[in-house]
């Protein structure tokens, strides 16, 4: 680099330039204006503007020549490591980091901290939570041991996360509404539709107390559990959750979350898209109004006679853009396999006007026997090998298939139970086999509807990763009020992964990413800087680039690890 003036007829101008090559020609590129020379003669109180700027341009020289040097690091064989000495670090959190700070948590978490005058670094811990969640998701016991993994090091201890919580608990509808409006300045966000679902954790003790309620477990487990309601944008982000008794009827949850997105997040006009055990009639009404609407899914099976006979009757369906009617008992197997078929109707029940739209598809009709087929196996196995094992099963278990009788065909008392096959319910669930039906109060075309419900599967994805990746449950808090600063932070940290995953084009799998940022670990060399011992990947690649900085320099030193630092904090 060199010093370059450029004069005019008002001014010099100085710049710091580099020597390029373009096409094979060399030309200069501009790496810096420093300034006019009277602007830097009066910002340097009458200095010589030119000596100044060739001192700083050496400085850049001779900084840039260090970071370019190659590193020579001697280690010895007989001599032993330094003890209690960590030497290894996790450097995946930067990721994280980077979008926890765009999305303004650190400011969140300083508007918290003036109103409460606590002396502790809430953002500290706040983040530490969050980037464990993801990367080491554990008990806050050992997040408090496992934040040590990351290179820059935390400064707060236990007691202090168990006084975090508290508060994060106090705030968490305050943190909720932040984040929306944060989030707003760095993407868009899809709130025309809005999907919700409601899921419950358990805690491994007996003991009911507080939210800690027995209720209906989705796992089956006879612990108290809690519930946890949650609305995902239409581009799959989570938006707002709250926290339930165990034992609340989960219709009555979604009412009260939707009234405080209404008045918090300053959203009036949207679609509110809910599997059919959540569209209870209330519901529906509540979303029937204003500017707001619904599309849930509906149970054939509970439909009135007439409405189950108009659904399943093979006449009168169509194709999207299509006004020909047709007999799907008529199709051809190959050629239809990929079509999907549709019929409406609107109904007014109890001053509610909704439509059913009602699919078919063979394809789905396949999958649906495929899944039966293989219970039915099952099922035939256990009555052969094993009887024992049949016990009370629910409305999915495959044991539903099998009947079991104490009596032989003649009437008689048998010596022992008998065990076969439901014939008769087999038939009763195949005539329901590819179809499928939503209601609506929408009067739009049926396939944009049927498109809009498709995408519920991500929030019930939504739910999983927390279970399973970050490992939510089982719960080992006690106090109402820890609980719900726990799922504060589970709640962030899936905002965060979901946002780094549309960073990544959802290219990547959740597996791939959260043990690819688990994986990414350096070696410090004291003095030196960091040396990755990750492997270098299509999924590292695609992290550095959607990113803008790099960590996989065969070494990198410590001003540009520093530099790595302040880049994520901007």
């Amino acid at each position: 680099m060199k010093l370059t003036i450029s004069k005019s007829k008002n001014a010099a101008s100085l710049y710091v330039t580099r020597s390029i090559y373009v096409n094979g020609k060399r030309t200069s590129k501009i790496v810096e204006k420093l300034g006019t020379f009277a602007e830097l003669e009066k910002k340097l109180d009458g200095r010589d503007p030119i000596e100044w700027a060739k001192k700083y341009i050496e400085e850049l020289n001779k900084k840039e020549k260090e970071e370019k040097r190659e590193v020579i690091v001697k280690y010895s064989p007989v001599k032993i490591i330094d003890k209690d000495k960590q030497n290894s670090f996790n450097g995946g959190y930067l990721f994280l980091q980077k979008i926890y700070y765009e999305l303004g948590l650190h400011k969140i978490c300083k508007e918290i901290s003036q109103k409460y005058k606590f002396n502790f670094d809430l953002n500290s811990i706040l983040s530490r939570l969050i980037y464990s969640r993801v990367i080491f998701p554990s008990s806050k016991l050992a997040t408090c041991q496992l934040s040590k993994k990351f290179i820059e090091q935390p400064n707060f201890d236990l007691h202090q996360i168990y006084r975090a919580l508290e508060i994060l608990a106090k705030e968490t509808d305050f943190i909720q509404s932040s984040l929306y409006d944060n989030s707003l300045k760095i993407s868009r966000r899809n709130t025309g539709v809005l999907y919700y679902d409601c899921t419950n954790y358990f805690f491994e003790i007996e003991q009911e107390d507080g939210n800690k309620q027995y209720g209906p477990s989705k796992e089956h487990r006879p612990n108290p559990i809690v519930q946890m309601g949650l609305f995902m944008d239409g581009d799959g982000i989570p938006l707002a959750f709250s926290i339930n008794r165990g034992n609340t009827n989960e219709q009555l949850t979604l009412k009260p979350l939707e009234e405080k997105i209404l008045s918090d997040f300053d959203l009036s006009k949207f679609i509110v898209c809910t599997d059919a055990g959540l569209a209870s009639e209330d519901n529906r009404k509540f979303n029937n109004k204003d500017e707001r609407a619904f599309i849930t899914t509906q149970s054939i099976k509970k439909l009135k006679a007439h409405l189950k006979n108009w659904a399943l009757a093979p006449q009168e369906w169509y194709l999207p853009n299509d006004v020909k009617t047709y007999d799907i008992s008529k199709l051809d197997e190959e050629k239809d396999k990929n079509k999907f078929f549709y019929k409406e109707r609107w109904i007014n029940e109890n001053g509610l006007e909704q439509k059913i739209i009602v699919t078919y598809s063979i394809k789905y009709r396949d999958y649906q026997r495929k899944i039966r087929n293989s219970q039915i196996e099952r099922a035939q196995k256990t009555i052969d090998t094993n009887p024992t094992k049949i016990k009370k099963c629910n409305q999915n278990d495959y044991k539903r298939f099998i009947n079991k009788t104490s009596c032989t065909s003649d009437g008689e008392i048998a010596e022992k139970e008998i065990y076969s096959i439901n014939l008769e319910l087999i038939s009763k669930e195949e005539t329901f086999d590819g179809f499928y039906a939503v209601c609506t109060n929408l009067d739009d075309n049926a396939s944009e509807i049927i498109k809009v419900n498709h995408r519920r599967w991500e929030i019930e994805e939504c739910f999983r990763i927390m279970k399973s990746e970050f490992k939510a449950r089982p719960v080992y808090l006690s106090r109402d009020d820890r609980i719900e600063a726990h799922f504060t932070t589970c709640f962030i940290s899936l905002i965060i992964y979901r946002l780094l995953e549309k960073m990544l084009n959802e290219k990547f799998t959740c597996y791939e990413i959260i043990s690819g940022l688990k994986d990414m670990s350096f070696y410090e060399v004291k003095g030196e800087g960091y040396i990755p011992t990750y492997t270098r990947t299509d999924f590292t690649d695609a992290l550095h680039e959607a990113f803008g900085f790099r960590t996989d320099y065969q070494i990198v030193n410590t001003s540009q690890m520093k530099k790595i630092f302040r880049g994520t904090k901007k």
